[in-house]
């Protein structure tokens, strides 16, 4: 999962944030159900915990509950062990 932040945060391409959440939590269910495990509640953390910052922001904060239901459901697909690429936006480079 940490490979695929730093890989987003570096890639800073638009609309692929999906992609990486599933990646992350693909590349982690790849390493048993612990590795599934870890992934679920890490990323039910970071999603909670955007929630919560969200709360005092004023504004749009660019996160709001339908972005998290996306997030969340990309996290899942990619947990399953179904293919990333399936979010992975065009002409992201080949590389991530």
């Amino acid at each position: 999962m940490v490979r695929a932040y730093s890989d987003m945060r570096e890639a800073n391409y638009k609309n692929s944030d999906k992609y990486f959440h599933a990646r992350g939590n693909y590349d982690a269910a790849q390493r048993g159900p612990g590795g599934a495990w870890a992934a679920k509640v890490i990323s039910d953390a970071r999603e909670n915990s955007q929630r919560v910052t969200d709360l005092f922001k004023f504004g749009d904060s660019g996160h709001g509950v339908e972005d998290s239901k996306a997030d969340q459901a990309a996290n899942e697909w990619g947990r399953s062990g179904k293919d990333p690429n399936h979010f992975r936006p065009p002409g992201l480079p080949e590389k991530y």
